[in-house]
């Protein structure tokens, strides 16, 4: 069933004024070093959506590269998730699809609504003539296909019915987990409790949003890199101080963490809130840290209990399924819905066989081995 709470559009524009004042026309790299794409904006109907322009020829992080989303992100992924007898032969045969997919020129892309985020969160699909959003990206970026990111048809249905019916296909991506209802999942759900009582008997001391310096932000950025780049993967975004920073003063990001008894950051979280939708695109803590301190369900916590208070649903993206299964995480299956019927007939026959690998494939594995 599909939510109806959606970002009002009066809400989504002040966040997308926030956003171009600080990208578009910006170099990306000050802000996310291993990004190198034009932000631009487009407008749809009497919204502003953001633009991320990528190249075929940088490597960049998945959010902005489909290449490194479908290929070298999912081959990492392969390896590190999926069983033993299955990763081999999975890994060879996603090899193979990514050859295809670069000499396709997959990276030529224009992601629309794209937050430079793992998560971009949508406004209402009302009076959005999705059609005429079409014809205008075909025009400006002829030699492009077209990308709407982390959309699922549990919060997005109507987006995605519209969307087809403007000419796009639906190519899955990953599987990620909602959180909505909170109060009955504290209620159902006894690891949710307990990491919500851990908050209360915490010795580190919480930090608020207001209470970030300059410091917090070098602080955050090594956090952060620690968590997403050298345990899980180099293919993730490399946010900077100075992404956090301008993010936090803007208003985009609402950060929170936990000081050790010396007054060292330990743990920092930045949560992408617009309207009564939430993610948590930045999460970090000191890996060098006891597992016993709970550094990582201290910020989950926080996030979850953020949640609950605002009455809130939360999209807390892909990874770490067990553990937010067991906190009343719903399972949803994340599409990008692409456009290319104005490409050569080569690309267009190969994002039809990534469609077919990614939905024949793909989505079982993800269901099955409930990654």
């Amino acid at each position: 069933m599909s939510l109806c709470l959606y970002v009002p559009h009066a809400c989504f524009a002040s966040k997308v004024a926030a956003f171009a004042a600080l990208h578009a026309g910006v170099a990306t790299r000050g802000f996310v070093s291993n990004i190198d794409a034009r932000v631009e904006t487009i407008d749809a109907a009497d919204l502003t959506l953001p633009v991320t322009v990528n190249s075929a020829t940088t490597e960049n992080a998945w959010v902005c590269s489909p290449l490194t989303t479908y290929s070298r992100y999912a081959l990492e992924e392969t390896r590190r998730v999926a069983p033993r007898v299955l990763a081999a032969p999975l890994g060879g045969l996603i090899g193979g699809a990514g050859r295809l997919l670069r000499r396709a020129g997959l990276d030529r892309a224009v992601s629309v609504n794209n937050w430079l985020l793992s998560t971009n969160l949508y406004p209402a699909a009302d009076d959005i003539d999705f059609t005429a959003l079409a014809a205008a990206c075909e025009a400006r970026w002829p030699h492009h296909a077209f990308w709407f990111r982390s959309l699922n048809f549990v919060q997005h249905a109507d987006w995605l019915h519209a969307l087809m019916a403007a000419g796009f296909d639906l190519i899955p991506t990953r599987q990620v987990y909602l959180f909505r209802d909170m109060k009955q999942r504290a209620r159902q759900h006894q690891n949710l409790r307990r990491d919500l009582q851990l908050l209360r008997s915490t010795p580190l001391t919480p930090v608020g949003h207001e209470a970030f310096t300059d410091a917090d932000f070098v602080r955050s950025e090594t956090l952060y890199a620690q968590l997403y780049l050298d345990k899980y993967s180099r293919l993730n975004p490399s946010y900077t101080a100075a992404f956090l920073k301008a993010w936090h003063h803007a208003g985009l990001l609402e950060f929170a963490g936990f000081r050790d008894p010396t007054g060292e950051l330990r743990a920092v979280v930045g949560m992408f809130g617009q309207g009564p939708l939430l993610s948590a695109p930045i999460v970090g803590y000191d890996t060098g840290w006891p597992v016993s301190a709970g550094l990582y369900r201290l910020l989950m916590a926080h996030v979850l209990k953020t949640t609950l208070e605002r009455e809130a649903i939360l999209n807390l993206s892909a990874g770490a399924a067990h553990f937010k299964r067991l906190r009343g995480g719903e399972p949803a299956i994340e599409y990008s819905a692409v456009l290319s019927r104005h490409l050569p007939v080569a690309t267009r026959r190969t994002l039809r066989g990534l469609q077919i690998l990614t939905t024949r494939l793909g989505v079982p594995n993800m269901r099955r081995f409930q990654l």
